[in-house]
């Protein structure tokens, strides 16, 4: 059983909240929180988390009317569909299918069907308690190879990502098999006492350059956490706990007033540190408590 202090999650939460933020008003301008992405424009670096069994047209209804990107996880082709008939910019992210042939599958329909990226979750690979292959409502996952991973990474025109990438050495593997981006993600606390994604953002950024497109995905609650992710290396971050109560009691509104709330968030830091677009949020702001 866990217990409180192998919780990746608690841990992250501190992490993030040991960050403090150096104020450089004098001769700051209103920002934009313009963000380009995979030749797309957004109006925010905050896009979904790969969530799966809730409402995901809902979501993606919600995230667009907000201007945000939007990434979805496990769930059949029909459900990713139903997705992009909204409109919405969309990353699937595939489960680590212990059948390739469901891996392979799904990559070809996104790609046919108007999906910007595609990714695989290798975090759901390994159960969380043993070192046996994972049991995902009755699939069977399995780790891929580095020479699976190339081979779905060669089929695909689109942008491809690896989420649960969470080290400099995954990063940099992720650089050799032609990557466009990893998602730094501990799964919801299933890789025990984990190094926060943020924490590892400058070492990641160091080693990869702008080879990789970073996505901390987890734990980020406001604006003002995207904004430390963002100074941090981060090209973009990703939300999912906050959207959920709003998503079931308000539906796509709920989403869009998230997206909205945290955007503004992130600007009004962004204006108190003279950062006047998301390229020029200067890490040193950044302090460690």
């Amino acid at each position: 059983m866990k217990n409180d202090a192998e919780d990746s999650i608690r841990i992250a939460r501190e992490y993030m909240d040991s960050l403090q933020v150096e104020s450089r008003l004098l001769g700051a301008e209103a920002p934009s929180s313009v963000f380009e992405f995979l030749g797309e424009k957004f109006s925010t670096p905050i896009m979904t988390a790969a969530l799966s069994h809730i409402d995901l047209k809902g979501m993606a209804e919600g995230a667009r009317s907000a201007g945000a990107a939007v990434s979805i996880g496990m769930g059949d082709n029909e459900t990713l569909k139903e997705v992009l008939s909204t409109g919405a910019k969309v990353m699937k992210i595939v489960k680590p299918y212990a059948n390739r042939e469901d891996i392979r599958d799904r990559i070809r329909f996104a790609e046919r069907n108007g999906a910007i990226a595609v990714g695989i979750d290798i975090e759901h690979s390994i159960h969380a308690d043993d070192p046996t292959p994972d049991n995902v409502l009755g699939f069977e996952m399995k780790l891929p190879s580095l020479s699976e991973l190339h081979e779905f990474i060669q089929s695909t025109k689109l942008p491809f990502f690896i989420k649960g990438a969470l080290s400099v050495q995954d990063a940099v593997k992720c650089v050799e098999l032609g990557c466009a981006g990893v998602i730094l993600s501990h799964h919801n606390s299933i890789m025990r006492c984990a190094v926060p994604p943020v924490r590892l953002l400058p070492k990641i950024r160091e080693a990869v350059g702008h080879k990789l497109i970073l996505i901390a995905d987890g734990g980020m609650e406001s604006g003002f956490d995207a904004f430390k992710a963002l100074a941090l290396g981060a090209d973009a971050v990703t939300v999912g706990r906050p959207l959920m109560e709003p998503l079931k009691e308000k539906g796509a509104d709920g989403v869009r007033e998230v997206f909205e709330v945290m955007t503004r968030q992130l600007q009004v830091m962004m204006y108190r540190t003279a950062s006047r677009d998301l390229k020029h949020i200067d890490p040193s702001v950044i302090w460690e408590k």
